[in-house]
C-alpha cells in the first residue's frame, strides 16, 4: 500500500490517561482506544503534545503505547511519537515502537538548545535508525519546539528513505505545499484550518482537538473529498466556534476536552499532570457550552 493511500484519513491525538493518583492508567488508555476505533477515524497519533509526552518518563510512554497497540494493532493506521530531549530516550523509545508493530514513529526537534541544521538532521537519523524498518515522520511545530523545518533540512532529510512525510503544525498552510512539493506527504496540524490543510494538498490532519467531535472532524474530510466545500466549511466554522470556546477557560484545554468526553458519555480518562493548570470550577458552564456545541452541530451536519 502507498503511504498516499495509507495515511489518508484523520488521526485523533491521543491523550494522556491517568487515574485518580495521576499515573497512566493503562485501561483508561485501552477504553480511548476502544472509542475512538468506534468512532471511525483512520488511526492514532500517540505520545505527542495531547499526550503530554513531555511530562511523561520514558516507561510511562511505552506502558501507553503497549496498551494502544493490545487494542488497535492491525485495526487502526498507529503512528508513535518518541522525540525526547536526548538522543538515547528517544532511540529506546523508537525500537519499543518498532517492537510493538506500529505503522510509523514521529519526532520534534529537540527542544530548548537550538541546534543547527545538520545537528537536527543526525538526531532524527539517529532515532530512525533504531527503527530500520518503521516510517518516520517529522512533526514541525515551530511555536513550541522553538525550531522551524526548512526546505534545505527536509531535503536532507528525505534522503533516509524511511522519512515519508511531515506533520505540519506551523499556522500558514503555505508550508503544506511546500513540504508536498518536495515528495512527502504532509498532515494538517491545526484543527482550525483542516479544511484549508486539505485544500492546500494534505492527506489528512492529526489534531489535539479531534477526539472530543470525530464526527465533525470526519465530515470535513468526507464534504472535502466530495467536492462540497461550502459545506465542508460551514462544519469548519463550527469546529473553529467549538476549539475557540474550548480555549477561553482558565483550565488547561486537554482538560476540558476530558471533561467534554466524560460528559458525552466517553471514558474517564483523569485530568492533567502539573504543571499543567486543572479545570476550576468557574470553567465547568464553558465545558457544559462545548458539549452543547458539539451536540447541536452533530446533529446540524452529521
Amino acid at each position: 500500500m502507498s503511504a498516499l493511500k495509507k495515511y489518508q484519513g484523520i488521526f485523533p491525538a491521543f491523550y494522556a490517561c491517568y487515574n485518580a493518583q495521576g499515573e497512566i492508567d493503562p485501561q483508561a488508555v485501552r477504553a480511548l482506544t476502544r472509542h475512538l476505533m468506534d468512532k471511525g477515524v483512520t488511526g492514532l497519533y500517540v505520545g505527542g503534545s495531547s499526550g503530554e509526552c513531555i511530562y511523561q518518563s520514558v516507561e510511562e510512554r511505552r506502558l501507553v503505547l503497549e496498551n494502544v497497540m493490545a487494542e488497535a494493532k492491525g485495526k487502526l493506521v498507529i503512528i508513535a511519537h518518541v522525540a525526547c530531549n536526548n538522543t538515547a530516550d528517544s532511540r529506546a523509545l523508537a525500537a519499543h515502537a518498532e517492537s510493538l508493530g506500529v505503522d510509523a514513529i514521529a519526532a520534534i526537534p529537540p527542544i530548548y538548545f537550538h541546534l543547527p541544521p545538520y545537528g537536527i538532521a543526525q538526531y532524527w537519523n539517529d532515532i530512525s535508525a533504531a527503527a530500520p524498518s518503521t516510517d518516520f515522520i517529522i512533526y514541525n511545530i515551530p511555536q513550541l519546539a522553538g525550531v522551524a523545518l526548512s526546505g534545505a533540512l527536509l531535503k536532507e532529510m528525505l534522503k533516509n528513505p524511511r522519512v515519508i512525510g511531515v506533520k505540519n503544525s506551523s499556522m500558514p498552510t503555505q508550508d503544506i505545499q511546500m513540504w508536498r512539493d518536495e515528495g512527502c506527504i504532509v498532515f494538517n496540524g491545526p484543527d482550525e484550518q483542516l479544511l484549508s490543510g486539505l485544500a492546500m494538498g494534505a492527506v489528512g490532519g492529526i489534531g489535539g482537538t479531534y477526539a472530543a467531535m470525530p464526527e465533525l472532524i470526519l465530515k470535513i474530510f468526507e464534504l472535502f473529498h466530495k467536492g462540497e466545500m461550502a459545506a465542508a466549511l460551514a462544519v469548519q466554522d463550527e469546529v473553529c466556534h467549538i476549539i475557540y470556546k474550548m480555549c477561553s477557560t482558565r483550565g488547561n484545554m486537554y482538560g476540558v476536552i476530558k471533561e467534554i468526553m466524560r460528559r458525552s458519555g466517553g471514558p474517564d480518562i483523569g485530568g492533567v499532570r502539573a504543571p499543567l493548570v486543572q479545570l476550576v470550577p468557574e470553567d465547568l458552564p464553558i465545558v457544559d457550552e462545548c458539549v452543547s456545541m458539539i451536540q447541536a452541530a452533530v446533529k446540524k451536519f452529521c
